[in-house]
């Protein structure tokens, strides 16, 4: 972390550890970037489990330098500036942590529940650097992560797997129609959905958008020419025409299940 990182955390960690309610704050890896680079954030998943001040009594209490404040009541974070540094806090009931962990390692029949959402969740929770712990509850949170079973892992691939083919479907319809709109809306969403397959495949949960391509590339199972296959679909230029993409499409998706 950067000094001057590590000076405006320790100003969080010092005001909000006093509050009663929060039980355990970590630092999401946006902010170990430097401050100069335009993904840089001060990103702090704030875990209570009592009562946390309302917004407008959070924002006087972050200072009086904070500026375009706003906030989501709906899912309690809050942003800003500090000088020219964003910072965002994102607030998180430890009973809704304790449901969402119950999901992967107990109740799998509820697994259709983050089917959308994916693990990037219990990404964060397990890859976040922890600044103030108030007991043992985050450590025995992420050892229950890390122990979680083959069953988790091939459902959650097999959910991942079956929207992969779908949007090769997609991909193929839209390159036929000569639909660029859809046809470019489903190249996203494939590639996305072949690295999360992938990303199971090697029992491992999803990072952050930002940190797939440097993640997916560096996984201990992939496909014999992944990466030769991934660089040539993610060439946006002239010398790539759909009928191209659509077939590298196609041999990442084959590849992937034959895993």
């Amino acid at each position: 972390m950067k000094y001057k990182t590590k000076l405006l955390a320790d100003r969080f960690i010092t005001a909000l550890s006093e509050w009663p309610g929060v039980e355990c704050i970590s630092l999401n890896e946006a902010a170990l970037e430097d401050t100069l680079n335009p993904y840089f954030a001060l990103i702090l998943d704030v875990f209570y489990a009592g009562p946390i001040p309302d917004p407008e009594e959070r924002r006087r209490l972050y200072g009086t330098d904070v500026a375009a404040f706003e906030t989501s009541n709906q899912s309690s974070k809050d942003r800003f500036l500090i000088g020219n540094l964003p910072v965002r806090l994102e607030y998180k009931a430890t009973q809704k942590i304790n449901e969402l962990v119950g999901i992967a390692d107990s109740k799998l029949e509820r697994l259709w529940f983050i089917k959308d959402s994916g693990t990037y969740g219990y990404y964060r929770l397990t890859q976040g650097e922890l600044l103030f712990c108030r007991s043992d509850w985050i450590q025995r949170i992420r050892q229950r992560l890390l122990n979680l079973g083959d069953v988790f892992w091939d459902q959650v691939r097999a959910i991942h797997q079956s929207k992969m083919e779908h949007l090769l479907n997609d991909l193929g319809a839209a390159f036929l129609q000569e639909d660029d709109f859809n046809y470019l809306i489903s190249s996203a969403l494939f590639i996305k959905t072949a690295c999360l397959t992938l990303f199971c495949i090697n029992r491992r949960f999803e990072p952050s958008h930002r940190a797939y391509y440097k993640q997916v590339i560096e996984l201990p199972i992939l496909p014999d020419s992944f990466h030769t296959h991934l660089q040539s679909f993610l060439r946006f230029d002239t010398e790539i025409i759909k009928e191209r993409g659509h077939s590298l499409a196609q041999l990442i998706a084959r590849s992937i299940i034959a895993l």
